[in-house]
């Protein structure tokens, strides 16, 4: 994940590299992968235009998108358990405190400007799944589209070929297999086990968190569940902070990760500053530090 910060008087920092940088892109800038720099460039360019702080963070991350900055970002990447890719966005305005989200969002590619239209065009902060995707639609982005790439199916193919390993469930039967899943009871340790197999042997039926991490659930790498997270101080030195991620690869449909939770991936406040983050989403909403 990229954090980078967008200011409105010809510096430019990434706070990686905790440096100002002069010329377009940061000092430091050597180490961020090309597809992150472009960002950077259409963040920079938005500045030049004298754009509001809300619209640098959303060219800035539109920009990641069209590009699947590491796969983990936009269209094409990070296939859930059924192979198919889904997207979550975040925006907020440190002026008017306002939130524009979408999660799970299907058939439409454009996730930062979708959760932009919610500012723009509604009273709510969150929209989830199909209905984030007909709105959006509804308020002029493109769709419906498939989301899904060469890349991210031959992902899920070869996950599946794998017995569906690693992935994000405990407490479930078939162990080391794909599902569908049934819970185990409580009870007995085990619901049906025709093969003999045993809780301690399963990754996906370990019961405790830490056993769970170490033996089984997905890793957290930066190319399998990452995002972009950019910050921008206008020339009126408002402030504004945009997230965007098509979230942890292969997991449990309809999931939710810190990506669009204000708060969690990113926060913003004219009187205060703005900062983002990533890693484990799941156990990053847990500890809100707002």
């Amino acid at each position: 994940m990229y954090f980078i910060a967008i200011w409105g008087s010809n510096y430019l920092s990434d706070c990686g590299a905790k440096r100002w940088g002069f010329g377009g892109l940061p000092i430091g800038s050597e180490h961020m992968p090309m597809p992150f720099k472009e960002a950077v460039r259409a963040a920079w360019k938005a500045v030049d235009r004298g754009l509001s702080a809300l619209d640098i963070v959303v060219e800035g991350c539109s920009a990641c998108e069209e590009l699947r900055c590491d796969g983990t970002v936009g269209p094409g990447g990070s296939p859930d358990e059924n192979g198919e890719t889904t997207i979550d966005a975040m925006v907020m305005d440190g002026t008017t405190m306002e939130v524009g989200a979408v999660a799970v969002m299907r058939y439409v590619k454009d996730d930062i400007k979708a959760a932009q239209l919610v500012i723009k065009h509604t009273e709510h902060t969150l929209l989830v799944g199909e209905k984030a995707s007909e709105f959006s639609i509804a308020m002029g982005l493109l769709g419906p589209m498939n989301l899904s790439s060469t890349d991210s199916m031959d992902k899920w193919m070869k996950w599946r070929e794998n017995s569906c390993q690693p992935n994000f469930c405990k407490n479930v039967f078939p162990i080391k297999a794909c599902g569908p899943y049934s819970p185990i009871s409580a009870a007995s340790g085990l619901r049906d086990d025709p093969k003999g197999l045993h809780l301690g042997e399963a990754n996906c039926g370990v019961g405790d968190p830490l056993r769970t991490m170490s033996l089984g659930s997905v890793p957290v790498r930066p190319h399998n569940h990452d995002t972009i997270s950019m910050t921008a101080i206008d020339k009126e030195g408002h402030i504004a902070v945009g997230t965007s991620t098509n979230g942890a690869t292969v997991k449990i449909p309809g999931r939710v990760g810190d990506g669009p939770i204000a708060g969690s991936a990113a926060y913003a406040d004219d009187e205060v500053g703005a900062c983002g983050a990533t890693g484990d989403g799941d156990i990053m909403m847990r500890f809100l530090p707002w």
